[in-house]
């Protein structure tokens, strides 16, 4: 249970007991508690039971330690479940809406006891919320369209959650002696943005290979009472909120949030073959079995097998498979039957960007604006990320709520930068820079002197999202124009599963962006992951330089650069395709020329 479940809890639970009406001070120790949670450097779940330990926590009191011990210890906390069974789990999905807060949720349920999103909509759509007080017609709307975006994602969850659950669930099962290696498949190992579900393929050498015909003989050493032992095992995972399914060789349940996770037992000799079935999209894998049948071979996840007598052709590992089947190893981020299977056969193959390529990180925020690190922690946490460079690019003044800076702060902002890239004495360098807001008109909301002294400034929506699309795109366009901007940040502007894209002529903007040597952005950031994988492509496509940046506001987030990366091996990118696989120098050589001073 990492420091995020903890926060989570708390603050759902202070959700709860606002809409019963407890007394706000309590409700405002509970949201302490979890802001407290999600910010301390401590492992809550290491420290859970060190009382005098939480307490050396600001925010954490004897009460909330208590809480804290009964989350570790059960997985909720008592108050929270005593709540839910009184208004139902539902009202916690109502909260998800844009716009919806406690409050709102406690008058639905006083005038019209609407405890469900389904409940809700059924009121709007028989005007029943007319009457009650703060809902116009504008209200309503904007909950009818929130509730659309809402079912649009329902039963989906972020790369990084679905990353997260994966790791626990992986240590515990380790802890089984006769599982010797678990790995996630499925919409997780291609990389995709967000998951419905989590497949853990579980092998072992003692693991038996499940019903007659699976196209395997008999291996030596398999024990179907392990195997059984073993699915006992899985059923007692401690984070597991309901049980779907216990079967021979596989386990369903749902952990706390709802993500579905299946957990499937096999044997170590199935392996390869396993782990290409479950980690295709379906459509890879029906043109990968109907490129096995004109070959003579059945494909399952047992094994690579011959059609005339059965007999196993590979299994064990995914590259024996596509070798029988004439073709090279592909990357599983590949696998959406988008041409990689015929490149594949053809040896024709790119070479997709790593992690291990990106040399710097030129979007983060510190303590100057919204961050919650020094720019020297930045700085060093960089460091320990292999990095040679940073840019430091907090946010500009029209952004008030996250204490974006000024004309004058800016450049007292400048100063500082400067002093700490002295200061790491050539370790890394550390740029000067800006996240500059775009205005409704696509004005800049910062004097050109002041970003002319910027060695990186990124332009960014962040306000007035409902704007047309050619509204929004000229909006970009007159932004882009700008000749002290270098990096078009997260260009749609969209959260995942909370906040849609912006309307925006992406293919016109992007054409614009490569002919003034604009570099786009795509924003590592797990909740961002913008551009996505199709406008990265379209991107290169229209020869446009695009840059990889985590948009970190902690040092301890730098480390998360690994889910955009994936989505540029999504897009087939390679190296040589992203700007900060490039030393420091060529960088800044490689982003648009800054104008000389008259």
């Amino acid at each position: 249970m990492d420091n995020r479940t903890f926060a989570r809890l708390l603050e759902e639970t202070a959700d709860l007991m606002e809409i019963d009406g407890a007394d706000s001070f309590r409700v405002r120790s509970y949201r302490r508690a979890a802001e407290a949670a999600e910010q301390t450097t401590f492992d809550l779940a290491a420290i859970a039971f060190d009382t005098p330990k939480l307490l050396e926590i600001p925010g954490i009191g004897k009460s909330m330690a208590a809480n804290l011990q009964a989350i570790a210890e059960t997985g909720t906390l008592p108050q929270r479940e005593d709540l839910l069974k009184r208004y139902g789990v539902g009202l916690l999905d109502l909260l998800k809406l844009p716009g919806m807060g406690p409050k709102t949720v406690a008058l639905f349920w006083d005038a019209a006891k609407i405890t469900s999103i389904d409940q809700l909509a059924e009121a709007i759509a028989d005007g029943r919320l007319t009457s009650l007080p703060r809902m116009g017609a504008k209200q309503i709307e904007k909950l009818r369209k929130g509730i659309e975006d809402y079912r649009r994602s329902a039963g989906r969850f972020r790369i990084d959650v679905a990353d997260e659950e994966a790791q626990r669930i992986s240590a515990y099962l380790l802890k089984f002696p006769g599982i010797d290696r678990v790995t996630p498949a499925g919409s997780l190992r291609r990389g995709r943005e967000t998951a419905g579900d989590l497949d853990l393929l579980a092998t072992g050498p003692g693991f038996h290979p499940g019903k007659p015909g699976t196209g395997l003989p008999e291996i030596p050493g398999c024990a179907p009472e392990q195997t059984a032992e073993a699915v006992e095992y899985v059923a007692k995972y401690p984070g597991i909120h309901d049980m779907i399914a216990k079967g021979e060789n596989k386990v369903s349940f749902h952990v706390q949030q709802g993500l579905q996770v299946d957990v499937r037992l096999l044997p170590t000799a199935s392996y390869g073959a396993a782990l290409q079935y479950f980690t295709g999209s379906k459509a890879h894998n029906v043109s990968l079995r109907q490129r096995a049948l004109k070959m003579g071979y059945t494909l399952n996840e047992w094994a690579l097998a011959r059609l005339d007598d059965g007999a196993p052709v590979a299994a064990a590992t995914e590259e024996q498979i596509y070798a029988a089947l004439g073709m090279d190893w592909m990357p599983p981020e590949m696998r959406e039957n988008l041409g990689e299977i015929e490149r594949s056969a053809r040896g024709e193959l790119p070479q997709l960007i790593c992690q291990e390529d990106i040399r710097g990180d030129v979007h983060m925020h510190t303590t100057a604006s919204d961050g919650r690190s020094s720019i020297r922690d930045m700085a060093e946490a960089a460091l320990a990320c292999g990095y040679q460079y940073i840019a430091i690019t907090d946010h500009s003044k029209n952004l008030a709520m996250t204490n974006g800076l000024d004309e004058k702060r800016a450049l007292e902002h400048i100063q500082r930068i400067h002093e700490v890239d002295r200061a790491m004495e050539g370790r890394i360098r550390v740029f000067a820079g800006i996240e500059v807001d775009i205005l409704a008109d696509g004005a800049l909301d910062l004097d050109d002197a002041v970003l002319a002294a910027m060695e990186v400034v990124i332009a960014s929506v962040h306000t007035r999202f409902e704007q047309s699309r050619d509204e929004m795109t000229m909006r970009v366009l007159k932004a882009i124009e700008n000749p002290y901007v270098r990096i078009l940040g997260h260009p749609t502007g969209r959260l995942l599963l909370r906040r849609e894209p912006f309307a925006l002529d992406m293919g016109t903007v992007l054409r614009r962006a490569s002919e003034l040597g604009v570099a786009v952005e795509h924003n590592a950031a797990p909740e961002r992951l913008d551009l996505n994988d199709r406008d990265l492509r379209l991107a290169k496509e229209l020869g446009c330089k695009i840059v990889i940046n985590s948009d970190s506001h902690d040092a301890r987030n730098l480390g998360k650069m690994g889910y955009g990366v994936r989505q540029l091996r999504r897009a087939w990118l390679g190296p040589e395709d992203v700007l900060n696989t490039r030393g420091p120098d060529e960088f800044l050589a490689g982003l648009r020329p800054r104008p000389q001073p008259a």
